[in-house]
């Protein structure tokens, strides 16, 4: 039998260089990633989350109370299903200017339904064909009429708001149904029927968003449309789903809205519109498109509703509110110049 021997240094140089593909395999040490700031701009929303319950339940003991945790749940449903309509679109590098109006357009015509049919399925169906109808025509503008994302919206949101008082008279249309009323005041435990349906929502976006060749496109689409394309990617089709997505979700926000409400109002709430963007941008998706999450934006939007919450258990002027969204949006943007 023959010995083959090596040099000691090689050997030496070998397992110092297996060592080190392995420790870098295993990524940096959890000490080492507290100290790298695109670590918590990945984590900004959680962390904020977290930050702000302890805050508030230490000035006011009410805030994790179990009434008031199913208030906050319940009012996030609504901006986590824009926010999830509006994820879809930021991804591919646009943005949907038009989702609070289309919500409230979606509203109005559930409303002027069942004010004239008296059946809630049928009104629930029209409210989100209504909001699939804008996201098309968002999508179209977009996709074949080649205009800038910012600026076709901006035209859909004021007519969208402008069809709603048409149709409406300007005139808020009440909605009387037990079946809506449980939607909104019923649940198991802590989870009303509208944040289990924005759970439902997030849940089988994200599926779509990770685990499907659509969504793949997705995020091709955002991250250059000249090499998706390349690919083979259809992107002007995948600009055309997406605004169809947020139409769709915005038909649905709209049925929640109206469930919580009691009525069909024709006046459009920007603060929904500005809030979703917010909520996707603490969520860490890139608003330059090819990068995102769903986890993300749901947190962002429980953020948002927690900090709005807390303020008013405070006594805070809602003047106030609008400022601190705003300067917890910059920051989440500043952060999110160091992800990774």
């Amino acid at each position: 039998m023959t010995n083959i021997h090596t040099p000691s240094g090689t050997s030496a140089q070998s397992g110092a260089k297996t060592a080190s593909f392995r420790s870098a395999a295993r990524g940096p040490a959890p000490l080492a990633r507290l100290k790298d700031i695109g670590f918590w701009a990945e984590w900004a929303a959680l962390v904020g989350l977290v930050l702000l319950v302890i805050v508030f339940q230490s000035a006011n003991s009410t805030f994790l109370s179990s009434g008031n945790i199913q208030a906050m749940l319940t009012a996030s449903a609504i901006l986590i299903v824009l926010a999830v309509g509006q994820t879809f679109v930021i991804t591919t590098g646009g943005i949907d200017l038009s989702v609070a109006s289309v919500m409230t357009f979606a509203a109005v015509a559930f409303g002027l339904t069942y004010e004239h049919q008296r059946n809630l399925a049928l009104s629930c169906v029209v409210a989100v064909v209504a909001g699939l109808a804008w996201g098309i025509v968002n999508g179209l503008l977009v996709s074949l009429g080649k205009i800038t994302d910012f600026i076709a919206t901006l035209g859909t949101l004021s007519a969208a708001s402008g069809a709603a008082l048409i149709l409406s008279n300007g005139k808020p249309t009440t909605v009387i149904n037990s079946t809506l009323l449980k939607l909104s005041s019923g649940g198991i435990g802590l989870l009303g029927w509208s944040f289990i349906i924005a759970a439902i929502v997030a849940v089988l976006a994200h599926v779509v968003y990770f685990r499907t060749r659509f969504g793949t496109h997705v995020l091709a689409t955002g991250g250059s449309v000249e090499a998706a394309a390349a690919t083979g990617v259809r992107t002007q089709r995948i600009k055309l789903a997406v605004y169809a997505i947020a139409g769709v979700l915005a038909g649905l926000a709209a049925i929640l809205l109206v469930s919580r409400v009691g009525a069909a109002e024709p006046a459009a709430n920007t603060a929904y519109l500005l809030n979703s963007v917010a909520a996707v941008v603490l969520g860490g998706v890139s608003l330059v498109g090819g990068r995102g999450s769903i986890f993300g934006p749901v947190v962002g939007a429980l953020l948002l509703t927690a900090l709005t919450n807390g303020l008013t258990l405070l006594g805070v002027s809602q003047f106030y509110q609008p400022l601190s969204v705003g300067v917890v949006v910059v920051l989440a943007a500043l952060l999110s110049r160091f992800q990774k």
